[in-house]
């Protein structure tokens, strides 16, 4: 299954807003440096999440990919097909 991107970049870029936003005033910081500094926050953990969620896809759709390749090469016909297809060296493989 996998992770939707843009939700947890969203639900990333939230928090990170409202965690700087609150470091910011309990440091003391006029209401406009707080916002500015977790808009600008917020967009760097957004972007972060995004590519992020994108690697983890990338590396659960391989996983996938493999897993399913190794079940295909367990199948009791799997012998069969790699016989018929033995004798093919490069073109088209098609008959």
């Amino acid at each position: 299954m996998l992770l939707h991107n843009r939700s947890i970049a969203i639900n990333t870029a939230v928090l990170s807003f409202f965690t700087l936003s609150f470091i910011g005033w309990i440091s003391g910081l006029s209401v406009f440096i707080c916002c500015k500094r977790a808009l600008i926050g917020a967009i760097i953990a957004y972007i972060a999440g995004g590519w992020a969620v994108k690697a983890i896809n990338a590396v659960l759709v391989h996983a996938m990919i493999e897993n399913h390749m190794n079940q295909k090469n367990r199948s009791p016909f799997a012998a069969n097909r790699n016989l018929e297809y033995k004798g093919t060296q490069g073109g088209s493989t098609h008959r």
